[in-house]
């Protein structure tokens, strides 16, 4: 029974991450869309940006650490998972820092810098969507041979599945937009704790 939960668990997970991704590039796409229509489509823009596409972002990002963290793929022992960490940190930085705050002054006039950033934001999900489907590349420098997947309790699949709910519900409910809160301090702890259970697994099975 144990087993059959882990299954599901890290399925449903999976399915979270894909679904999450696919809203991201979706949602990307349409912000695409209404800039290019002009300013009667700004509007639009800034609601979608703020109220779904962002935590969209957040969350795909949160499930595939996770996913990482949980499974034996880990975070830096295959080419293809560092590469899409480094493109997704990317996004989230230029879409916080770059198309947010210049979509919230846009007025009218020339949208160029949003259209593409968003254009940008679309290839760079379709090609993470590649790189998860093909699996490229061979293991990177840091990989050890000798290492093994720690043992993790399968509610943790259940609990990462609830993070990005809870900070949608929870902080829309008390801020009027959705905050990934939750999701930056569980994604800061959960390599320490994951460390641990890796350490606490060798020293057993040398003792």
């Amino acid at each position: 029974m144990a087993r059959r939960s882990g299954q599901w668990g890290r399925q449903s997970l999976v399915w979270l991450h894909a679904v999450t991704s696919i809203g991201w590039m979706s949602l990307a796409l349409a912000l695409c869309v209404l800039l290019i229509s002009g300013p009667g489509g700004y509007d639009s823009a800034r609601v979608l940006d703020k109220q779904l596409l962002a935590h969209l972002g957040t969350s795909a990002a949160f499930t595939g650490l996770m996913l990482s963290g949980l499974t034996a793929w880990g975070y830096l022992r295959h080419w293809w998972v560092l590469v899409k960490f480094v493109i997704t940190l990317s996004q989230l930085v230029i879409g916080a820092f770059v198309l947010s705050p210049r979509l919230d002054a846009l007025v009218g006039g020339d949208a160029g810098v949003q259209i593409a950033s968003s254009a940008l934001m679309v290839t760079a999900i379709a090609f993470q969507a590649w790189l998860s489907v093909t699996k490229p590349w061979r293991h990177t420098p840091w990989t050890d041979p000798r290492w093994r997947a720690p043992s993790l309790p399968n509610w943790l699949y259940w609990a990462a599945i609830a993070v990005p709910v809870l900070d949608f519900v929870v902080w829309k409910a008390l801020f009027g937009s959705p905050a990934p809160l939750l999701s930056l301090l569980v994604v800061l702890f959960f390599p320490w704790y994951r460390r641990s259970r890796t350490r606490a697994a060798a020293r057993l099975a040398t003792a």
